[in-house]
């Protein structure tokens, strides 16, 4: 798996080009990725949110207001609920209707249908959800396609919403990462478990978790494994200071571990 030589036409043009918050270059379109890998990227990625239990494809975790749909958890919100996060279960599901998929009839609604969590539990055996986790279940490598993707579209935003003083800083460190197959499966997993970063909604007093804030707090790394092992380090850290600055109410410290031992994936050969 080739990630570089693929991004590194499109780096320059960024490094030459690019203003604070303007528009960069368009982001390339794909990924040197074997069908073989993308689902293996997917599994893993599954794995790491529900321990790869088709029971995990449709969560509404406690303390949440929204249930977590996919092998990515995509976020689901009920209709007029405005959260901090990014959703993106409607975004994934247009994307597998771009790609000629068709999801089952319940994901086509324009919001979740359940309010609260106990009416999404009380729900969750009946032939709707049944057939929501079956055909998740069928299409691994379709939603590890639209988490790559993103990840692929994030270098460009992050990009732009850095200071100019640390941008370049922040391509290396990404860079670095991407020079070896663990480090590509970060850069891939962590867009989608905790964003880019560019959202301001995504801060607890003002501190964000999202990618562009763990290359931006990365040490000097001569590439390689030592990046792949620091990305996983400066994540940890980003997840620590999320986990100090959150609501106690939200009771974040019970998923630190969690949080975590995905990190350590990262820091591991793929």
């Amino acid at each position: 798996m080739r990630l570089l030589p693929l991004l590194l036409p499109f780096l320059l043009i960024i490094i030459s080009s690019c203003s604070p918050l303007a528009p960069v270059s368009e982001p390339p379109q794909t990924m040197q990725l074997s069908p073989a890998q993308r689902n293996k990227i997917g599994l893993q990625i599954w794995k790491n949110e529900c321990s790869g239990t088709t029971s995990g494809l449709t969560t509404w975790n406690d303390g949440e207001e929204f249930p977590s749909l996919g092998i990515g958890h995509f976020i689901w919100y009920p209709a007029q609920f405005q959260g901090p996060y990014t959703e993106s279960f409607p975004q994934f599901v247009q994307y597998a209707q771009s790609r000629g998929y068709s999801p089952p009839q319940i994901a086509l609604l324009a919001d979740c249908p359940w309010r609260t969590q106990s009416q999404f539990q009380a729900d969750f055996h009946s032939p709707a959800l049944t057939e929501l986790r079956t055909w998740l279940a069928n299409h691994v490598t379709l939603q590890a396609d639209f988490i790559i993707s993103k990840s692929l579209a994030s270098l460009q935003t992050i990009l732009a919403h850095t200071p100019v003083a640390d941008r370049e800083r922040v391509l290396a460190n990404y860079q670095k990462v991407a020079t070896t197959t663990n480090g590509q499966y970060a850069l891939i997993d962590y867009v989608n478990f905790k964003g880019e970063g560019t959202n301001p909604k995504e801060r607890y007093h003002g501190y964000g978790w999202g990618l562009l804030h763990v290359l931006s707090d990365m040490n000097e790394t001569s590439g390689g494994s030592h990046s792949a092992i620091e990305f996983a380090a400066a994540a940890k850290r980003m997840l620590a200071r999320r986990i100090a600055h959150s609501d106690p109410a939200r009771g974040e410290e019970r998923w630190r571990a969690g949080w975590f031992n995905r990190c350590d994936t990262y820091a591991t050969p793929f």
